[in-house]
């Protein structure tokens, strides 16, 4: 069952606090796993969060850190000593800690790495901070077990016995040459029911996924999916092992990715949160709302020109809105499945048949459309050569925002830009200027106007 913080478990902290009652802190959270804890902490304020944070041991706070909000994190860190962080940091995974790490100034950064007791821990966790965030060599964790393909068995096990301890959990066994070289996987089940003196060489499976230290986050995330990995191992430029990524870490990706994704759509150019101040959601949110307006004046010089042929037929510029709003959607349908296939892979390029295949959907939703909007039209206004300009004029539109919405997010992946950014205002408003154009355009054809 998931845990809900509640208001009567804030008041007994806030009561606890109060009266400095660090025996009763701990037993109300002795028992609540650190991401429990994490929620309740982000829904105190900083004073009392941090008195917590302080009360209980740094092998559960370490586990806590890394939930919570970012702004929380850096007001608790920043309420720390540089033992105190190094304390904490002395119980996590090296990936983990380099990430705590890598949020703090130069020179915490600095007193912190000399004050970590573990002078191993502290090596892995400065050669991370050398890797971009955004890679393998940002994401992985030098924790794992690997053998030599030299050693037998029996050796092997002993081996993997004292390795184990600094790992919280063996995704796998990976095989390696005197050089540190990657070679293989090794099957649990192999290793258990083979000889001890047999060689690890003659039983290791060769065949195995593996990604460089430079591999982009979003590219692990989707070998990871595609292949179903609880882990991957992530070799240097020289194929030597040097740490493997788990699936924990990737999901993380593919949540901020997410995120990313749905904000670009949206149309906020900047990757915020509903905590941020109101200049940072201004800011990330004003851009597109003033590309938009800009659009739209265009499209209402459209509509000027356009001013003696909706005097004559007045029905027209009754269904504008009605044309803006299908060809905007139609438009965000299309670009949403080609940015869904480009994400997870099913397409990578421009397809023929792909885009004959979204032409034809979008040919049969507008012609639907247009014998409906037909006979409302023949109905309500009995001018049916109107109804049959203005039925034709949508099929056009729609046909365009169904080409406009299949292509822009292709160009742009192909020229290196999140094609994400082309589902949302950019597709509305690019429709409303064009779709525009077309329907008086195919309309005055029609009507010999």
């Amino acid at each position: 069952m998931e845990f809900k913080v509640s208001k009567d478990l804030i008041q007994q902290l806030e009561e606890h606090i109060v009266k400095k009652n660090d025996k009763e802190l701990e037993i109300l959270l002795n028992d609540l796993h650190h991401a429990d804890i994490a929620e309740i902490l982000d829904e105190l304020d900083f004073d009392d969060a941090t008195y917590i944070f302080k009360v209980l041991d740094s092998d559960k706070t370490a586990e806590i850190l890394l939930e919570l909000e970012d702004d929380l994190r850096e007001n608790i860190l920043s309420r720390l000593s540089p033992k105190e962080i190094a304390e904490e940091l002395d119980e996590l995974e090296t990936n983990d800690a380099a990430d705590i790490i890598a949020e703090l100034s130069q020179d915490i950064k600095a007193e912190v790495i000399s004050e970590l007791n573990d002078v191993e821990h502290a090596k892995d966790i400065v050669e991370l901070l050398r890797y971009d965030e955004n890679t393998a060599g940002g994401l992985m964790g030098k924790e794992l077990v690997k053998v030599n393909e030299n050693w037998n068995v029996l050796t092997c096990v002993k081996e993997m016995r004292i390795q184990a301890e600094n790992v919280s959990r063996v995704h796998s066994i990976y095989v390696v040459d005197d050089e540190n070289r990657l070679k293989g996987r090794l099957s649990l089940k192999d290793l258990l029911t083979t000889s001890t003196k047999t060689q690890i060489g003659d039983i290791y499976i060769r065949k195995l996924n593996f990604v460089n230290v430079d591999t982009e986050d979003v590219e692990v995330a989707r070998i990871m999916q595609k292949y179903d990995l609880e882990a991957i191992p992530v070799v240097d430029e020289l194929g030597r092992l040097v740490g493997r990524i788990t699936i924990d870490d990737i999901v993380d990706v593919i949540k901020d990715e997410a995120d990313k994704d749905y904000q670009l759509a949206a149309g906020i150019t900047q990757d915020v949160e509903s905590n941020d101040s109101v200049l940072e959601l201004t800011k990330a949110r004003l851009p597109w709302l003033l590309i938009g307006m800009v659009i739209e004046i265009v499209a209402s010089f459209v509509l000027k020109g356009n001013e003696t042929t909706f005097q004559k037929y007045s029905t027209l510029i009754i269904f504008v809105p009605l044309l803006s709003a299908t060809a905007g959607n139609i438009g965000v349908q299309a670009s949403a499945i080609v940015v869904q296939g480009l994400a997870n892979g099913t397409l990578k390029q421009f397809s023929r048949g792909y885009f004959s295949k979204e032409i034809t959907v979008s040919m049969i939703s507008g012609t639907i459309i247009s014998l409906l909007l037909l006979g409302y039209h023949s109905v309500m206004y009995q001018q049916y050569l109107v109804g049959m300009a203005i039925s034709i004029s949508m099929i056009v539109v729609i046909l365009f925002a169904a080409t406009l919405g299949t292509l822009v997010p292709l160009f742009l992946h192909k020229n290196k830009i999140d094609p994400a950014i082309a589902t949302g205002p950019f597709i509305t408003t690019t429709n409303d200027v064009f779709g525009i154009m077309l329907y008086f355009g195919v309309a005055k054809l029609i009507l010999g106007f």
